[in-house]
């Protein structure tokens, strides 16, 4: 990205047709360094509030982490796993406080200056790498219905309506230590997007239609598109959604190198 580059992005939520929602998001812009952003996904799980303390936890462990990070120092992968075994750890402290069993998946992207990129996630978050609408990378489900796609008694199609399409084998405040898979590309390039969400958004879109969708429209249209389609989709029977999109963009006139996502970002809350 000799020539320059911004960052546009945007968040989305939606209860879906649950009570209450245990879904959480975030999309933060470094407090020092342009071009150095962060965003996160959790799905919480364990009971109207047990869940969303957990996606609490989540959220204000990275916030705390990104605040204090120096991007300088190159250690984006350190810093992701760091987040998800401190969030573990406060997540079962607080089972322990309040008696309940909150659990959360999570996956979080950091978007270094200069293009770098680096993700982890745990549970059936989900983290997607395009370029235009090429699929560059996506993280694998920490289910029990991949593990048996990876067997290959299940097709990816079959997984999808799978009855125990939700049970995890890994995710953070359980017994367990956490599983947490950490990836990432040496550089991110102008038209690439990054879309981190939960499964009550990806179960309802195909690789393909994400692919399309990200790379037709802004972040803020492709967020209130893919909230909107999912609701319609799910027939009302739809499960707390949450999605988190950074886009690589050409650099507008006037516009600084490497501009923040802050003054692009936009939110979609339901």
């Amino acid at each position: 990205m000799k020539n320059g580059y911004r960052l546009s992005a945007a968040t989305g939520l939606h209860k879906g047709d649950r009570a209450y929602q245990q879904d959480q998001v975030a999309l933060w812009a470094h407090p020092r360094v342009a071009g150095c952003v962060m965003g996160v996904v959790a799905d919480g799980m364990g009971g109207r509030t047990g869940g969303r303390k957990a996606s609490d936890q989540v959220l204000m462990t990275a916030r705390q982490l990104f605040d204090h990070y120096a991007p300088e120092s190159n250690d984006a992968p350190q810093l992701l796993r760091q987040m998800g075994l401190q969030a573990h750890l406060v997540i079962k402290l607080t089972a322990i406080a309040a008696e309940q069993e909150p659990h959360s998946t999570m996956a979080a992207f950091l978007v270094q200056p200069g293009g770098q990129c680096h993700w982890v996630h745990t549970g059936d978050s989900r983290l997607y790498h395009f370029r235009g609408n090429t699929l560059m990378r996506r993280t694998k489900d920490q289910s029990f219905v991949q593990s048996l796609v990876d067997k290959g008694e299940l097709t990816e199609e079959e997984a999808a309506g799978n009855p125990r399409s939700n049970v995890l084998v890994s995710c953070l405040g359980t017994e367990a230590d956490p599983t947490l898979e950490v990836d990432g590309t040496p550089r991110l390039h102008v038209g690439d997007s990054l879309l981190a969400c939960s499964d009550g958004l990806w179960h309802y879109f195909t690789t393909q239609e994400l692919g399309m969708v990200l790379h037709s429209l802004p972040p803020r249209d492709a967020s209130q598109f893919l909230v909107e389609k999912a609701r319609s989709r799910a027939m009302g029977h739809g499960d707390n959604l949450s999605l988190a999109i950074v886009k690589i963009e050409p650099l507008a006139d006037g516009k600084p190198a490497g501009a923040t996502a802050t003054a692009a970002a936009a939110t979609t809350r339901h």
